[in-house]
């Protein structure tokens, strides 16, 4: 049975005994785990394969060491505009985003797609291939917190909450172990076969999840509470914070008495529902200040709040510091990040 658009044939590599070669752009900050969660899935494969069925090599676009996001220092293979006979590229993106700096690697990004080189982002890397022009028609993903950043630039975009996406030529995934799921995948399309795959999977001790899997943590597991209105309360809030409902609409929902709902939050996790609900939104607005250049105007509405000042306050009550420092702040580190080193 022949794969969805043939998308394995673009993971197969050049077919024969030859190892498929795979390279691995660091981008300055970028994320270790997610390199690590990338890379290693390959090793495995060769070592249960017994042969090199991946030949991994660790990019930087000038070749000289760069610096992950937790501080460890990476000195590459080699450079990127010198190496060549790639099958595929998967850009390790940095957190945060970068403000500038970014045309060379929307340049190089660009020249291998013209070579037909099969091309990924790990964690932000996909934000990279959306600048180069390189996800349009492409089902996409990204890691959560940069979601509303990636459509806010590039509008057209379909970008899903799924913890990865391979569609045809062209993956990615979120942050954190999802490129274990991602590149078991790939395994399984590629030279490796599902039995590789597999075996990958159970050497990393790893639970599959597959695809259709959203990126956020189940609201059971996050909440340690085993209640189901519980969860159907909280989901509830989740879908209507530019719009938040009343306490009493709320229990309407869930057919529930207002005096319930509050039992089950106080008794489940130590607050009312209004607190949590008011945390969710804040959570949200310090989310779209942080990660994307929209309006604090357009942010108090689309958080739910009725004016600036009564955002303001709640905001400096939450987190200690106002929308507009939160704001000025999150600009000033994105101007020292886009300084080269000395």
């Amino acid at each position: 049975m022949a794969l969805p658009n043939d998308t394995g044939r673009y993971w197969a590599g050049r077919g024969g005994d030859a190892p498929i070669r795979v390279g691995f752009l660091l981008v300055p900050n970028f994320t270790l785990i997610g390199f690590g969660s990338a890379v290693d899935p390959l090793r495995l494969a060769n070592m249960v394969a017994r042969r090199k069925l991946y030949d991994c090599v660790t990019l930087t676009m000038d070749g000289a060491p760069v610096r992950s996001s937790a501080g460890v220092c990476v000195q590459p293979d080699m450079a990127a505009t010198s190496v060549s006979d790639l099958d595929a590229v998967l850009v390790i993106g940095p957190n945060p985003l970068p403000s500038a700096g970014t045309e060379v690697i929307i340049h190089w990004l660009r020249t291998l797609a013209g070579k037909g080189v099969s091309l990924g982002g790990v964690d932000t890397g996909s934000y990279f291939l959306a600048c180069a022009g390189l996800l349009d028609g492409y089902r996409s993903t990204i890691h959560w917190e940069d979601m509303d950043a990636l459509l806010d630039r590039f509008p057209r975009l379909v970008v899903s909450n799924k913890i990865y996406e391979v569609d045809r030529n062209r993956c990615s995934c979120s942050g954190g172990i999802a490129p274990v799921e991602m590149m078991i995948h790939l395994i399984g399309l590629g030279g490796g076969g599902h039995k590789v795959a597999s075996s990958v999977a159970e050497l990393l001790i790893y639970e599959r999840r597959g695809p259709d899997e959203r990126q956020k943590t189940s609201l059971r597991d996050v909440s340690g509470a085993s209640h189901p209105k519980l969860v159907e309360a909280i989901k509830l809030m989740e879908c209507n914070i530019e719009e938040p409902l009343s306490m009493e609409e709320l229990a309407a929902h869930m057919q529930f008495s207002a005096r319930q709902l509050e039992r089950l939050f106080r008794d489940t996790l130590d607050c009312t529902p209004r607190q949590y609900y008011l945390q969710l939104r804040l959570e949200r607005a310090r989310q779209l200040l942080t990660r994307t250049n929209r309006p604090i105007a357009d942010i108090v509405m689309a958080c739910g709040f009725v004016s600036f000042a009564h955002f303001s306050h709640r905001y400096h009550a939450g987190f200690g510091i106002s929308p507009s420092a939160e704001r000025r702040r999150k600009v000033g580190e994105g101007e020292r990040t886009a300084k080269p080193p000395a």
